[in-house]
């Protein structure tokens, strides 16, 4: 009896301590859910609380024992592939981009927080500091005899309001000289200085302080037709209302004439789609790239495979002395980084300083031009990856190729069979379908392999006359790239409609080759 029960207080024990470390790890969780909801981030919070109410019934429940040794894993899953899936094609249905950025609250309070000079009053000042902190001491350049002193402040990059009162004493601290001025600008260009009578004051230059006023205020009606009329604001200078237009994603004028930066994140539906389909300035280019990049894809997997293969027949061949010596040195473009042998391999290609220019030039007084030409531009793309991607493959070989019985090459050679004979009526066969799988893999793989397009030609040679920028050498995900995150501005709705077309095509294909393996098998 004894021991029973202190089997089950010990069972008890372990119950209370396992509820305890999920109720703290949740209270850390709800923490930093209400964090993110706070500063917007309603996506991530959701996905964290989602997560976090499913692990806490996983390791609490008894319904979910069986499940709390593939949740670690699911979590994996769910964070890093399918979050990020439903995120990609959430933005693929609004207009975020470098323009749009912000929500429509968000651009409503910096349109409020938008000043100007009214051309009134200005103010000489002197930075005295007190301590750690700083004030300011403001004079009117009318000839006033009294003066403002603001509160004190700290240094900081964060806007903020000072109030200022009249004074007849100076502060007690010591004037900063002018070079320590300058240096604090940054700091003095975000205060904004009220007066007693409510005058606003802001920097006008390194020596000055000037009256200003809000650009806009709140339209104060409330009986609009629409929602977001309810947002809309009045140009204090000009009388005008200004307001959001939700299918520019911008401020405009009552006429719709004129475009109010910066811009704010709406649904625009499917038009991100119908523009990889219909702007010609985008479909012509996406079709070739989608082209090149199958075409890529196809050829890379090919000529590895086939180089390979033929290197891992030629380390296998017994008569070949110092076998572990030449499969040694084989093996050495797979050992190196990629990105280092890409780097190499444009020092190479360099059309004016490359040694392969260089030999070419010897040889037959020709120098090619690598990056400017789309046709040998493609050429360059492919021998360099087929130089990354064979060693791989003569790996896999290798080990296929052990697999094989010796029984029959032994009768092939009885009956006279030659090396290309056994080559195509032996070892390929046996060899072949366990390869498919890994033929798929590495075709995907290449399908997506950005690292060598970005580092080797970033695309080049660009294209003409396109809406995005898009070159020869791209391949999808590059492309994709270069529209989400290059110098031509970010569009990331279009990126990631782009994105989410590359999703299907990819699982589209990948089903296709399945459906033929099986076949196969």
């Amino acid at each position: 009896m004894s021991t029973s029960s202190g089997s089950r207080a010990t069972g008890s024990g372990s119950a209370y301590l396992a509820i305890a470390i999920v109720a703290v790890i949740d209270l850390v969780l709800l923490y930093g859910i209400t964090l993110m909801y706070a500063q917007g981030e309603l996506a991530f919070a959701l996905l964290v609380l989602v997560l976090a109410a499913t692990g806490s019934w996983v390791f609490i429940s008894k319904k979910g024992y069986n499940y709390r040794y593939i949740y670690p894993s699911l979590l994996g899953v769910i964070t890093f592939v399918i979050f990020p899936l439903i995120y990609t094609v959430n933005v693929a249905f609004t207009n975020y981009s470098s323009n749009h950025l912000l929500s429509l609250e968000r651009v409503r309070a910096i349109h409020l927080a938008k000043t100007y000079r009214t051309g009134g009053e200005s103010f000489s000042f002197k930075l005295y500091q007190e301590g750690p902190g700083f004030r300011l001491m403001l004079t009117s350049d009318a000839g006033a005899q009294e003066h403002y002193l603001t509160e004190p402040f700290a240094i900081s990059e964060k806007p903020r309001e000072l109030k200022a009162f009249v004074s007849s004493h100076v502060p007690g601290g010591a004037v900063l000289p002018f070079r320590e001025v300058v240096k604090k600008r940054s700091t003095l260009d975000k205060l904004d200085i009220i007066l007693p009578d409510g005058t606003e004051l802001a920097m006008t230059s390194l020596r000055k302080f000037g009256a200003i006023a809000r650009i806009y205020r709140p339209d104060d009606h409330t009986d609009r037709q629409y929602p977001e009329q309810n947002m809309a604001l009045i140009d204090n200078r000009t009388g005008e209302t200004i307001y959001p237009d939700m299918a520019t994603g911008y401020y405009t004028n009552a006429a719709g004439t004129e475009q109010i930066g910066p811009g704010f994140t709406i649904y625009t539906g499917w038009d991100n789609f119908v523009r990889v389909f219909t702007d010609p300035g985008i479909q012509g280019p996406f079709l070739k790239i989608f082209t090149w990049t199958i075409v890529f894809a196809t050829l890379s997997v090919t000529f590895t495979i086939i180089i390979g293969l033929l290197m891992a027949c030629l380390v296998q061949w017994e008569p070949l002395k110092g076998n572990g010596v030449y499969r040694l040195l084989l093996i050495l473009p797979y050992a190196v980084p990629a990105f280092i042998s890409i780097l190499i391999f444009r020092g190479l290609f360099n059309q004016n300083f490359g040694e392969i220019n260089y030999l070419l030039d010897m040889l037959f007084g020709i120098k090619p031009e690598w990056f400017s030409n789309e046709l040998l531009a493609k050429t360059m793309v492919i021998i360099v990856n087929t130089w990354l991607g064979y060693p791989y493959m003569m790996i896999l070989c290798i080990g296929l190729l052990k697999s094989i019985p010796d029984d029959l090459y032994e009768a092939s050679a009885i009956d006279g069979a030659t090396p290309v004979q056994n080559l195509c009526h032996i070892t390929i066969p046996m060899i072949f379908k366990p390869l498919i799988p890994l033929l798929i893999a590495s075709f995907a793989f290449n399908f997506n392999n950005l690292v060598l397009i970005a580092l080797l030609t970033g695309g080049a040679p660009n294209m003409l006359h396109t809406t995005t920028p898009a070159g020869a050498t791209d391949i999808l995900v590059s492309y994709t790239f270069r529209i989400a995150f290059g110098s031509y501005g970010q569009d990331y709705g279009l990126a990631s409609a782009i994105a989410a077309a590359i999703f299907v095509i990819v699982g589209f294909i990948a089903w296709v080759n399945l459906k033929a393996t099986r076949r196969l098998q």
